[in-house]
């Protein structure tokens, strides 16, 4: 039997996805206690954040993804981009800029002259983790209500149901699924995090992890990480077992409110936007008034930039092998399955890991080749995915008909699907360039020594107290992650709002 050509590198990078795994185990057996009553602590405010931001994005979510795929709105899409852009804002820049507006002293408190509460601790942090988090819920539970057909709906009213009975009698139990689907992923964003919980002063594994290992202690990270680990993997299998909805599309729902009712959805969740949107972008813009753009270093920006797009090329040209390989057989899809095992786990801890690596192969350690690794592991399945929806719409008789001409399959590959994946595959760069300029976890652990990149200026700034100072990087990484929400929105999901 014949291997497919792409087999190796897809082998290649599936076993360099399990390297973090390794090395972890190794260092864990060092540790001299499995748990202990910290750990109870730390499990307990983890899963406390997680269950809070949960229930709080659900409470959000649901009734929004309602309101934009049924309700008739003036501005519909419009309104619809803008619940979705909190997907825009990485959540530590969130966390940064509200913790800095409220409490005495804050800013709400200079500006106005009244103190508003605090925001720090689990409340603060998931306050602010559901603000950055629900449009995850938002979104698969619209997709799911737009695939239902409204005759049920319609003759339930006939029949003498009212229209909230029907809501929770008829809609809600048929896109269980799709709330469900949100709410993992709320979950595993709440479980990765680091930043939020840091600066909320609250003690999750992720900020453990990052203190154990400024005082050496890599041996208790590795453990503490292999057991945020375990949690993560528990969710990745229920995430695994939920079925999207399969019901065939029907006519949907159409509700027309009332000027009362489009004022009460108004107040209800205009306060939503105002702070996960306009009051960070208020904040950053009141800082640049006031301490300008002096201080800042613009190379900073540069080697965000640099590292980002080093690791979006290499990502690419790993992904091309694996997505072929994925389309190839059984094996394929399985060692494919297995680079995505580097996107589960939390920066963190792939950055506990590989310091560990970087450590034996001294070549490596606090080296730029070791960071593009990092964010290359991390994600590699961006790219696989984008270059394998792309090359799977590819008409594989053009292919054949070229082997047939004559043409060496190297020749077919440049000459018919390289050209014709190629915007799959800018996309998924595109996509890994994004995301490593937010990165912010394992880019504070393995940069080189003086390597400023946006994410870990604005991290210093924040633990030196020079708030001021991050007016410029935080608007630099807001623009970025509008433009990869924009990319995402204009893919996959571009059907969904065509509704």
């Amino acid at each position: 039997m014949r291997i497919p050509a792409s087999y190796p590198m897809a082998l290649l990078a599936a076993l360099l996805a399990l390297v973090p795994v390794y090395i972890l185990i190794t260092l864990a057996s060092d540790a001299t206690a499995v748990f202990d009553s910290h750990n109870l602590k730390i499990l307990g405010n983890t899963l406390s954040l997680m269950v809070l931001t949960v229930l709080g994005s659900i409470l959000i979510g649901v009734p929004l993804a309602f309101i934009s795929a049924y309700v008739q709105l003036p501005f519909k899409k419009l309104w619809l981009v803008l619940f979705a852009a909190p997907l825009a804002i990485p959540s530590y820049i969130g966390a940064f800029t509200l913790y800095a507006a409220f409490g005495p002293g804050g800013e709400i408190n200079q500006l106005l002259g009244f103190e508003t509460p605090p925001m720090y601790g689990l409340t603060g942090a998931a306050i602010v983790m559901t603000l950055y988090t629900f449009p995850f819920v938002m979104l698969t539970t619209r997709s799911s209500l737009l695939s239902l057909d409204a005759s049920m709906v319609n003759a339930a009213r006939t029949l003498g149901m009212s229209m909230p009975m029907s809501v929770f009698k008829v809609i809600l139990p048929r896109v269980i699924n799709g709330i469900a689907a949100g709410s993992l992923l709320v979950a595993l964003y709440t479980l990765s995090d680091f930043g939020t919980p840091a600066m909320m002063r609250l003690d999750t594994f992720t900020r453990v992890i990052y203190v154990e290992y400024n005082a050496f202690g890599l041996s208790r990270a590795a453990m503490l990480s292999l057991q945020l680990m375990v949690i993560v993997g528990f969710l990745l299998f229920i995430e695994s077992q939920i079925k999207t909805a399969s019901e065939r599309h029907g006519r949907p729902l159409m509700l027309f409110p009332s000027n009362s009712q489009k004022l009460v959805m108004l107040v209800t969740f205009l306060p939503v936007l105002l702070l996960a949107i306009c009051l960070p972008l208020a904040i950053f813009t009141l800082w640049l008034a006031r301490d300008g753009v002096a201080d800042f270093d613009f190379s900073i920006a540069w080697n965000s930039a640099y590292a980002s797009g080093i690791a979006a090329i290499v990502a690419v040209v790993v992904a091309v092998p694996v997505a072929h390989a994925a389309l190839s057989g059984k094996v394929g899809r399985i060692m494919e399955r297995v680079t995505y095992f580097g996107f589960g786990i939390p920066g963190i801890v792939m950055g506990t890991a590989l310091v560990y690596g970087g450590l034996q192969l001294p070549l490596l350690y606090q080296t730029l080749a070791l960071l593009v690794i990092a964010y290359v592991l991390r994600f590699l399945p961006l790219a696989v995915g984008s270059v394998r929806t792309s090359t799977e719409h590819l008409d594989s008789s053009l292919i054949k008909s070229a082997r047939v001409l004559g043409a060496s399959p190297r020749e077919a590959f440049m000459r018919i699907t390289l050209p014709l994946t190629l915007r799959g595959i800018i996309a998924g760069a595109a996509l890994v360039f994004l995301e490593s300029m937010r990165e912010l976890e394992a880019t504070l652990l393995l940069g080189p020594t003086g390597f400023e990149t946006l994410s870990t200026y604005l991290w210093r700034v924040y633990e030196a107290g020079y708030f001021g100072r991050a007016a410029i990087p935080g608007l630099l990484l807001v623009v970025i992650s509008a433009c990869g929400l924009a990319i995402m929105l204009s893919g996959e999901k571009r059907s969904q709002l065509e509704h």
